[in-house]
């Protein structure tokens, strides 16, 4: 899944004293700086004679600009000093993910004058900004060249597509409904939608099989040549004819039809028993084909799903989540646990493991159809998104992927600072087993992205880097 680039207002700010010219000459640099940076702005040069914001008789033009773009964020740098006034106001009418920085000053001239105080104003803005009840994301005071600009820059981009995806609305479908006896997915549909604009769309199991099934009779020739291709790369085995597989194609396609035609951010599944009857085969290689572009919740795990996307959010679309259950602790290292579940996405796929589908280990069936790989090596984030009607919580943390003991399905051994720190938090909770990983290191832009959704606190699970 690919996500829409972020449309950040381009929003210098100066005074009447300090140098204009160097101002300029911050502002420029900035512009260039950005356009490297790949970043979409939208200036105010059409609007103000220098496209500096100067006095707050500037606000009302600044403000009708920005909203006529349709920005998702403003970015407020301070080239000489800072009006507070017009920064506050700005900030507060737009209602958007606000960024303050400005350049690190130079020493004063060999007369003593100086040409701007841009820290000073930072002092400023920020204050006022805290008594208009205003959340900001702050980048040190650096130069522009230096590695800080370029970082905090990138975890504020991060930051708004995570809150832009609340601001303007989240779809998870929910094909089937919750299984029975896993109580820990009881979810409140209506608060999701009223206070972070979650829409929960139902499919019905009976009319998503029934959908499946034509699909099978359709495409029935396309999907043996498919698995043909398949059995070239990967072990299939437990199957004695090609129905099942063909079957748990057509779910995957049935998935990806309904995740576009209604514009799905992801996916909740009753993954058993119904559909695996049904189609007489587990679907979780559907799983695993369609969370490469769509995150999945398997076990009806709504807040799953939503964990999962908002990491996916926070990589831009580049990198696929995955729902893992945190299950048991490294033999050896006290401060590594397994990650483990089914239906992985295949990228997730370690370089030297040979894709196996196969029979479900632990259930007492003797269907094939899930998906056995070890995942490859690398950073990776925790989130998990949940609540009840004391509050709703986002937990987040980063460890590393670590060599560990071999086991089924889809796994990988993670290494973190302080296992038993993270163990008594999420206990404590409101959480429970499943946590959405990708790889990546994102925990800065998810942090900050709390800042903008309200109603939803920040749990660290480990100190971020």
């Amino acid at each position: 899944m690919t996500t829409p680039p972020v449309r950040l207002g381009f929003c210098p700010i100066g005074k009447f004293v300090f140098s204009h010219e160097d101002a300029m000459k911050q502002k420029k640099l900035l512009e260039a700086k950005l356009r490297h940076l790949n970043i979409e702005t939208i200036s105010l040069d059409d609007v103000l004679l220098d496209g500096i914001v100067r006095s707050q008789e500037q606000v009302a033009p600044v403000v009708a600009h920005f909203q006529r773009s349709d920005i998702d964020a403003v970015f407020m740098p301070h080239c000489n000093f800072g009006t507070e006034g017009a920064v506050g106001a700005i900030a507060k009418k737009l209602g958007l993910p606000v960024l303050l920085w400005g350049p690190r000053d130079e020493a004063p001239l060999p007369d003593g004058k100086r040409l701007r105080d841009s820290l000073c104003g930072l002092f400023a803005s920020s204050k006022v900004l805290h008594a208009l009840d205003v959340p900001f994301t702050y980048i040190e005071n650096c130069r522009i060249d230096d590695p800080a600009f370029a970082q905090g820059i990138d975890t504020f981009i991060r930051a708004v597509n995570i809150s832009t995806a609340f601001s303007k609305g989240i779809r998870i479908g929910h094909i089937g409904q919750r299984i029975d006896f896993f109580w820990s997915t009881i979810i409140n549909e209506g608060e999701l939608l009223r206070k972070f604009n979650v829409e929960v769309l139902p499919v019905d199991m009976v009319q998503f099989i029934a959908a499946a099934k034509a699909r099978t009779q359709k495409n029935r020739a396309a999907y043996r040549e498919e698995l043909q291709t398949m059995r070239q790369t990967m072990v299939i085995e437990g199957f004695d004819t090609d129905e099942p597989m063909i079957n748990v194609l057509a779910v995957r396609d049935e998935m990806l039809e309904i995740a576009g035609r209604e514009q799905l951010e992801g996916i909740a599944i009753q993954d058993f028993m119904s559909l695996v009857d049904e189609m007489g085969a587990y679907c979780f290689y559907a799983n695993s084909a369609v969370s490469d572009r769509y995150p999945i919740g398997c076990e009806s795990d709504i807040h799953g799903a939503i964990s999962a996307a908002i990491l996916q959010r926070a990589a831009l679309g580049t990198s696929p989540a995955f729902l893992a259950d945190l299950t048991v602790r490294h033999p050896s290292n006290d401060n590594a646990v397994l990650l483990w579940h089914a239906g992985a996405p295949l990228s997730m796929c370690h370089p030297d493991e040979r894709i196996t589908i196969g029979q479900h280990w632990i259930l007492p069936s003797p269907l094939s159809g899930m998906p056995h790989f070890r995942l490859k090596h690398g950073p990776i984030t925790i989130a998990r998104f949940d609540g009840d009607e004391r509050g709703y919580r986002l937990a987040v943390g980063e460890g590393s992927s670590i060599d560990g003991p071999r086991t089924r399905n889809n796994y990988v051994w993670m290494a973190v600072d302080n296992w038993q720190r993270w163990e008594r938090v999420l206990i404590e909770g409101p959480f429970m087993h499943h946590a959405g990983m990708i790889y990546g290191h994102f925990a800065r832009a998810l942090a900050e992205a709390c800042k903008y959704i309200d109603g939803l606190d920040l749990t660290k699970l480990n100190a971020l880097s």
